[in-house]
């Protein structure tokens, strides 16, 4: 029934920057590429956070084969040395992207996939599996369920819709959801269309990466410098070094300069810290307020708390597909080594493509910021570059594929820790014996 799966395209679940990239780069393949987006727009996830600025320049934000497409077309790129936001992201990149007519006719809008197998059979059948197309299931708002085949499927749908929870041990803490009125996950705009919830409220964010500290620094532009905090900031960790950052001596500029007014804020009172912080329940008193506990039984009284400790993968569509995954990160087990945030930040994570990202089951992959599970540790520059690879080996030039750099410095929102190291670029030759290296050592 199946004898040749070329005359199918390779399906994109996600709508993101990393998504369209993938069709670019598939259209400049000779690939065709079929975009499934659960949104009623490109962009989907990133207009959550459209009031966030990027810590990098418009010049390393664009994927070149998307760029080559919008220049065909008459777009002129932004300024290379300005920093977008997330919305003006959407409205300058991917809005224009979306509507040139190689990618126009190639988007579906929504359609959320739901489930995703081989043609006629289930995970457990091995014979004949890859000579099967995919089946990719998809409902749209109405409830209507169609399903589409695919010689490949590109996962890019990101992990923004799944946030860690509060506990300390990666579960909902008790009462968590109970008082989920009152508990934010992500970046709120606190300062715009949500400044009614937080302005003169007791607020406590939790987390230590750049998504609490951009809202913590928002918090306190919106509460104004007083002397009597009505901020408070829950830790982890127990030392802060690596969470204020380089500043000055930051490679990111903009990054740097976050950290140093946050440590600023700290110093001077206008943010009370409380480090070592392990959630471990929540309840409300007499009057309302949330009590946030501790696992050594502090407890911090709160109007409000935003909870911005990352996300995670939902997996839950890829049940009948075969997946390897890491333990741990739930990533590519084969990446785990590369992006482990115990052994790295952003600025030490080496570039990979196909032969990491691979699984089991052939021809499917994930990319962009789910590729990495539960590591908050993923780059934009290096999504566009996941998928580029991904395209050539599709394509059969697996020479191309192997052969994955980063000629940029690091970009995108990140929510991790840095070291204090520069920032090096690094080519990398990819074998399937490098691929099991068990650390990652990148060179001055």
């Amino acid at each position: 029934m199946f004898n040749n799966l070329s005359h199918l395209p390779t399906i994109i679940i996600g709508g993101g920057p990393v998504g369209l990239a993938a069709a670019a780069q598939l259209l400049e393949r000779g690939i065709e590429p079929l975009i499934l987006e659960q949104g009623n727009s490109v962009g989907h996830a990133i207009r959550q956070w459209a009031h966030v600025r990027m810590f990098s320049p418009w010049s390393y934000n664009v994927d070149e084969a998307a760029r080559k497409l919008l220049k065909k077309h008459g777009w002129k790129a932004p300024c290379g040395t300005g920093f977008p936001t997330g919305g003006e992201l959407v409205d300058k990149y991917l809005e224009p992207l979306a509507a040139i007519p190689e990618i126009k006719s190639r988007l579906h809008f929504q359609q959320r996939v739901t489930a995703i197998a081989r043609a006629g059979i289930g995970k457990v059948r091995t014979q004949g599996r890859e000579s099967l197309p995919f089946e990719v299931h998809a409902i749209n708002n109405e409830g209507k369920v169609t399903i589409f085949l695919a010689r490949a499927v590109i996962d890019s749908s990101g992990t923004w819709g799944q946030p860690n929870p509060a506990g300390a041990n990666g579960l909902f803490a008790p009462g968590e959801k109970e008082n989920g009125t009152h508990i934010t996950y992500g970046m709120p705009d606190v300062s715009g269309t949500r400044h009614t919830q937080y302005k003169g409220k007791r607020v406590a964010v939790l987390g230590s990466g750049h998504s609490a500290i951009g809202t913590l620094l928002d918090l306190a532009k919106l509460q104004g410098e007083v002397s009597s905090p009505k901020i408070t900031w829950l830790v982890r960790k127990s030392q802060l070094s690596r969470v204020y950052g380089g500043g000055a001596k930051d490679k990111l500029l903009e990054r740097g300069a976050l950290g140093a007014r946050l440590k600023d804020l700290v110093e001077a009172g206008h943010i009370d810290l409380e480090k070592e912080f392990s959630l471990s329940h929540i309840d409300r008193n007499e009057n309302g307020a949330l009590l946030i506990h501790s696992t050594d039984n502090r407890v911090i009284s709160v109007d409000e708390l935003i909870v911005a400790t990352g996300a995670r993968p939902n997996l839950d569509m890829l049940r009948e597909i075969r997946l390897g995954l890491d333990s741990a990160l739930e990533c590519p087990s084969v990446l785990a080594p590369l992006i482990d945030p115990n052994l790295h930040s952003c600025g030490t994570v080496r570039p990979h493509g196909a032969l990491q990202l691979s699984h089991p089951e052939q021809d499917f992959y994930i990319a962009g910021m789910k590729s990495y599970g539960r590591a908050p540790t993923f780059l934009l520059a290096t999504g566009y570059e996941q998928v580029r690879s991904i395209a050539a080996w599709l394509a059969g030039d697996i020479e191309a594929a192997n052969r994955v750099e980063l000629n940029l410095p690091e970009t995108g929102v990140c929510n991790t820790d840095r070291s204090d190291e520069p920032i090096t670029v690094k080519k990398v030759e990819l074998t399937q014996e490098t691929s099991k290296s068990s650390c990652c050592n990148v060179a001055a």
